[in-house]
């Protein structure tokens, strides 16, 4: 018995500070590494000469429409013809169209007052049919930038924001702050995404020129003028885009717009040569589960 105790009176406070003093199992987990960025190569298959092709170019079934700053033009697909073109003054009511997209016969834009201060934004409609200015809704001043471009994403849109480092900047955001936001009809905010590191690098000093969601549910954006473009998926956790695919075109940035038929091809511009072109794009593949399409 006394035996017996002794060992129990001896195991027992051990055993338990033992219990008490043991190691719990780590709870440190390695960082998290990207998935690889693909690289590839679109194909250029047709070019048009237009010399309003500065900022961007939209598309519908029968014609192209380039856009520079105030003015857009209206071009057959099939012969390169201008059959018609909206002009405002200069660096008046409109300063700087960067963008447009075709919504039925209408062209949806995104205008800005870039490189004034403070950024105001606003969406301007065209009539396809004569070129005429049918609408105007103002964003105003927005403390997520200058406009750049705009897209349906189920009920609502999604629209590119800009920030710059340097011309048309604020003092306290830089590049760093562009952004893509979402909106519901009504324009009120819903949501929205920043652009990964690897991304706003190559855009530096500058941001996405030209935005819009392809057919395979991605984000495709245009920098300032890089001939590259950027394919970015919606993250399954966080508030950052993840960078799939840069894409080199033959084309200097700016905003694009892609086909009307349902293909994997695109129409962007050349600014200093004043041309649009019709360029393929490859298939883009998604290489990681936290990879999601935005519709």
């Amino acid at each position: 018995m006394k035996h017996f105790l002794a060992a129990l009176m001896l195991s027992g406070p051990v055993a338990c500070a033992a219990a008490q003093t043991a190691p719990l199992p780590s709870h440190e987990v390695e960082p998290y590494q990207a998935p690889t960025i693909q690289t590839l190569t679109g194909e250029t298959l047709r070019e048009y000469e237009a010399p309003e092709a500065d900022q961007g170019v939209a598309v519908d079934d029968t014609f192209f429409y380039p856009i520079d700053n105030s003015v857009i033009g209206k071009y057959r697909l099939d012969t390169g013809e201008l059959v018609a073109r909206f002009a405002a003054p200069a660096k008046g009511l409109l300063r700087h169209m960067n963008s447009c997209k075709t919504v039925g016969d209408k062209l949806w834009c995104a205008n800005s007052n870039y490189s004034l201060k403070p950024m105001g934004s606003s969406v301007e409609v065209f009539d396809t049919s004569d070129m005429s200015h049918a609408a105007s809704h103002s964003l105003g001043m927005m403390d997520e930038g200058s406009l750049t471009f705009l897209d349906t994403l189920e009920n609502g849109r999604l629209a590119g924001f800009a920030h710059y480092s340097g011309k048309g900047g604020l003092d306290f955001k830089d590049a760093t702050f562009a952004s893509i936001v979402t909106f519901d009809e009504a324009w009120r905010r819903t949501g929205g995404w920043m652009f990964p590191a690897s991304v706003i690098d190559r855009m530096a000093p500058y941001a996405a020129s030209g935005g819009a969601i392809g057919p395979d549910g991605l984000l495709y954006i245009l920098g300032h003028d890089r001939p590259e473009m950027y394919v970015l998926a919606k993250p399954a956790m966080g508030p950052v885009m993840l960078h799939v695919a840069t894409i080199v075109i033959e084309a200097e940035g700016q905003a694009f717009s892609w086909a009307t038929d349902g293909s994997r091809s695109v129409y962007t511009i050349d600014r200093r040569k004043g041309l649009v072109r019709h360029i393929a794009l490859p298939d883009v593949e998604m290489t990681a589960p936290e990879m999601l399409r935005f519709r």
